[in-house]
């Protein structure tokens, strides 16, 4: 099974030059902890719930302060084609529970969960049967 085939591909997105209160509104709205941040369909950071509390209000900054500012650049991702065992194993790795989903052109087309992935084991949706997936040998999530 590929990435592709149990991705959430319908994903609310903001740009840098948004704000971190409409970011939070959108989240709020949304409920989720979570929000790409990309130019056009490129993905350029991430924006996070825990980003607003220590970047934004522990710092003092106020809700005008624009996302490229207070979001987290350096995001990990993986690929629509890839195999989706691998990806789960990964996850575990560096310990996610959301990866941007990227064609190989690099575009944004999807976000991967651990709801995506347990929905896709639909049988046996435990922890226990996420934890059975055999793992393949050598595959990494990519860095942005």
């Amino acid at each position: 099974m590929k990435v592709s085939d149990v991705m959430t591909s319908d994903v609310q997105l903001c740009g840098p030059e948004d704000t971190v209160e409409e970011a939070a509104e959108a989240m709020a709205q949304l409920d989720v902890g979570l929000l790409p941040v990309a130019e056009g369909d490129y993905l350029v950071g991430m924006i996070t719930d825990r980003d607003l509390a220590i970047r934004v209000l522990g710092k003092g900054r106020g809700p005008d302060t624009q996302i490229k500012v207070v979001m987290t650049p350096d995001v990990k991702y993986c690929f629509e084609d890839q195999d989706l065992d691998s990806v789960c194993w990964n996850m575990g790795d560096i310990q996610v529970r959301r990866l941007p989903v990227l064609n190989r052109q690099k575009r944004l087309v999807g976000i991967l969960s651990l709801g995506d992935i347990a929905r896709s084991h639909e049988r046996d949706a435990t922890a226990t049967s996420l934890q059975q997936i055999s793992r393949p040998g050598g595959q990494h999530t990519q860095a942005a």
